[in-house]
């Protein structure tokens, strides 16, 4: 199953609900991927530019959208950003296509292209 990573960060309204209430948020969203049909591999809190770091498997790219959107529309964050995931294997299987590809870049000597 294909592997996503979610980052969020939480609104000032998000996280005023957290800390005055302090709850295990990966459990509460636990249940809405299972929903979707994935499952959460990791999910850590950070410091930076997102909050929650979570590692999901998801069934495909429209899943993982609709959970990313659910979090976007419930009002707890001010940004959401999904990524989807590649396996080592995956990742050498995609290079040895781009190097069957034919693409070749702009000014490139053999050839015009995007």
């Amino acid at each position: 199953m294909p592997h996503f990573l979610h980052q969020v960060a939480y609104s000032r309204e998000g996280w005023e609900t957290i800390v005055n209430n302090p709850q295990d948020r990966v459990e509460a969203i636990r249940p809405a991927i299972e929903k979707l049909g994935g499952k959460i591999v990791t999910a850590w809190f950070a410091f930076g530019d997102y909050d929650v770091v979570v590692i999901t498997e998801m069934p495909n790219a429209i899943n993982a959208a609709a959970i990313a959107i659910a979090f976007a529309a419930g009002g707890a964050c001010k940004a959401v950003q999904t990524t989807p995931l590649l396996s080592t294997s995956e990742a050498i299987e995609a290079m040895k296509k781009a190097k069957e590809s034919g693409y070749r870049p702009a000014g490139s000597a053999k050839g015009r292209a995007a």
